[in-house]
C-alpha cells in the first residue's frame, strides 16, 4: 500500500491505530517477549517521529514501544528488546544487524 499526503494530516495514524487495536487483541506479553508488531522507517528521524505518535496513543493501553536506529550505542536498544516490547519501530539498517546477530 502506498499513501500521499501532506505533512500533519494524519498518516502516521493510519498504521499506528490498527498496530494498537491488533496489540490490545493480544495477550500480554512476559519479559522478553515480542514484539507483535514492526514498524520499518526510512530514516531514523521518521522512526522517531513515529515512537512520539506510537507512544501518545498506546500509553492509556500500556502498549510499550521502542526505536531501534543506527548512529546510537546497540546497547541500550538490544537491552530494551530484551525487556519485551510490543511494538517495535526500526530502520532496515540496525534491524537487520540485529537479525543477524542472532
Amino acid at each position: 500500500m502506498v499513501g500521499v499526503a501532506s505533512t500533519g494530516s494524519g498518516k502516521t495514524l493510519a498504521y499506528i491505530l490498527p498496530s494498537i487495536v491488533h496489540i490490545k487483541n493480544m495477550p500480554k506479553l512476559k519479559r522478553g517477549d515480542g514484539p507483535i508488531a514492526l514498524i520499518l522507517a526510512p530514516t531514523r528521524e521518521l522512526a522517531q517521529q513515529i515512537k512520539v505518535v506510537a507512544d501518545k496513543y498506546g500509553a492509556s493501553s500500556h502498549i510499550r514501544s521502542i526505536c531501534i536506529f543506527g548512529g546510537s550505542p546497540k546497547g541500550p536498544q538490544i537491552r530494551n528488546l530484551q525487556q519485551g516490547t510490543e511494538l517495535c519501530i526500526a530502520t532496515p539498517g540496525r534491524m537487520n544487524e540485529f537479525l543477524e546477530k542472532k
